[in-house]
């Protein structure tokens, strides 16, 4: 059998270890240090942001901006309902209510339509939201522009969920850096990682620096332990961050060959009826590509599902995953509104996420590609180069 292929694993670029060595070598190997402060300034000066903090995960970031935009018990924020349940966790964690917005066809990100539909409904019933959390879903970014000018009418704070978007932009304009918040992932499986970790971004400086001692347990200056408000214990440990500072210097290639696999797939499955990618709307549009996502209609496909494919690849020892299923449709979550159409849950049915990551090999391509022409009983055609 074929050596396991995976989903998106992790890559390294050569200078990690470098970075790494130097933090036991000075024996800064406990959170904060020289790793993390030039790990910070890198992310701010390629998002082209005022600051950012490093944090053990993306949930963390996003848990602090929830709480730095004041969201309380009894609050509401809207959120995009096609996405990992980490969008929606900390949401919860406040004792807030999530409000749950669909999908629109082209992004497959939040419908600018369902949530001015959303915020309308909720002031409505007096319910004001006090924030609005866009995800640009694997690496695609959202319609900023759109979602921008609706939440700058209404004066409702943007938290920009681009935990699998970065190195993607929008008009130019790096995606993180839409919001009054960004919040990035560094999970293993993301396009660059530190083995597990998170970033907060902003354009406002203070705000940074509030999250940082809001995250190292709201210590206040004093020579002893004091502390006037909760904190958390949430920052990123010195040596995880020289992990993000050799990442950083390869997230650039990390991203073209993401994209190079993607055009790839799409070579591949061109002549597959019923297979659809998810793509980019326009030139004004850069994604990532973290994952190659794509649906399956079994009306067009001769029968196949996207399920179908996806116990056909693992039988092979090859990862693919299912699209997120809805938020709304969650156990843990049902109870919350949710305004759209059903387009979330149509390509939950019918979506796949293929292996996407950037240590591909070609071997590994070439071995993917004949299992998916056999799937699909097409004749088997060359490599791409």
């Amino acid at each position: 059998m074929h050596t396991k292929i995976w989903l998106s694993s992790p890559h390294m670029g050569g200078n990690e270890m470098r970075y790494v060595q130097e933090a036991f070598e000075s024996n800064w190997v406990a959170p904060l240090g020289p790793n993390v402060d030039e790990f910070e300034k890198s992310i701010a000066k390629y998002l082209n942001v005022g600051g950012a903090s490093a944090l053990s995960a993306g949930t963390a970031a996003l848990h602090l901006a929830l709480i730095l935009l004041g969201v309380k018990s009894g609050d509401e924020v809207l959120v995009q309902s096609f996405t990992f349940s980490a969008s929606v966790n900390p949401i919860c964690y406040l004792g807030a209510t999530p409000v749950f917005v669909d999908s629109e066809e082209d992004t497959w990100n939040m419908c600018p339509k369902a949530l001015e539909k959303a915020i309308e409904s909720r002031l409505a019933k007096g319910m004001k939201p006090k924030a609005i959390i866009p995800v640009h879903l694997y690496g695609m970014p959202a319609r900023m522009e759109e979602i921008c000018a609706i939440a700058k009418h209404y004066s409702i704070p943007i938290i920009e969920d681009a935990a699998e978007a970065l190195g993607a932009s929008y008009k130019n304009k790096k995606i993180g850096s839409f919001g009054d918040f960004g919040v990035l992932s560094f999970n293993g499986n993301k396009i660059i990682t530190t083995s597990g970790g998170g970033a907060l971004v902003s354009d406002a400086p203070e705000l940074i620096r509030k999250s940082r001692f809001l995250a190292t347990q709201a210590r206040d200056e004093a020579p002893h332990y004091q502390h006037s408000q909760l904190g958390y214990n949430y920052r990123m440990s010195n040596v995880l961050a020289g992990i993000g500072r050799g990442q950083m210097e390869v997230l650039d290639e990390r991203v073209k060959k993401r994209r190079r696999i993607n055009a790839w797939y799409r070579e591949v499955l061109q002549d597959v009826p019923g297979v659809s990618f998810q793509t980019e709307p326009g030139d004004e549009y850069f994604s990532n590509f973290w994952l190659t996502a794509i649906l399956v209609d079994p009306e067009d496909s001769n029968g196949i599902t996207c399920e179908t494919l996806r116990l056909a690849l693992l039988k092979e020892n090859i990862e693919s995953r299912p699209l997120w299923k809805p938020m709304h449709l969650q156990p843990v979550f049902q109870r919350f509104p949710f305004f759209g159409t059903g387009v979330s849950e149509r390509f939950f049915e019918q979506g796949l996420c293929l292996p996407s990551g950037s240590n591909l090999s070609d071997e590994d391509l070439e071995f993917i590609k004949r299992v998916l022409l056999k799937i699909f009983h097409l004749k088997n055609k060359a490599i791409l180069t």
